[in-house]
């Protein structure tokens, strides 16, 4: 959790806050919309949870299935192999789909070109956690 110096007062308290339930609203709907990510919502609702409501951003550590992941990102032990996979994995087929049902060809290749940049970010930026554990372990 931020230390509560970095809680802002005022008008900026309200934003923060604001913004931290635009992304865990989101993030719940990405939970069930394949291809839309769920849990880098729920890590940018913590963060401005963190600058408005420290009971807000405990709520969101606190989550069952979405908490661990965001402490893991904050810990800088990236996501699991699994979770790599199924992320990758559901944004190349929810991106398949969409190129073959959309009929114009630049819009197509935007989403082409944005769905496999966001694929190779996953895989190969984003650090896979058995193998950061592994190497602290060391």
């Amino acid at each position: 959790m931020t230390a509560p110096s970095a809680v802002r007062r005022g008008p900026a308290k309200w934003v923060w806050l604001g913004a931290g339930f635009v992304c865990v609203g989101v993030g719940g709907v990405g939970i069930a919309v394949p291809g839309l990510p769920t849990t880098i919502f729920f890590i940018l609702a913590a963060s401005c949870f963190a600058r408005s409501s420290p009971r807000f951003e405990r709520w969101v550590l606190e989550l069952p299935k979405v908490g661990p992941m965001v402490r893991d990102h904050r810990a800088g032990l990236g996501m699991p192999r699994r979770a790599k996979a199924w992320a990758v994995s559901s944004m190349v087929f929810a991106a398949g789909i969409s190129v073959w049902l959309v009929d114009a060809p630049l819009f197509s290749l935007a989403i082409a070109a944005l769905a496999a940049v966001g694929a190779w970010y996953v895989a190969v930026k984003v650090p896979t956690k058995e193998r950061v554990v592994a190497l602290r372990s060391r």
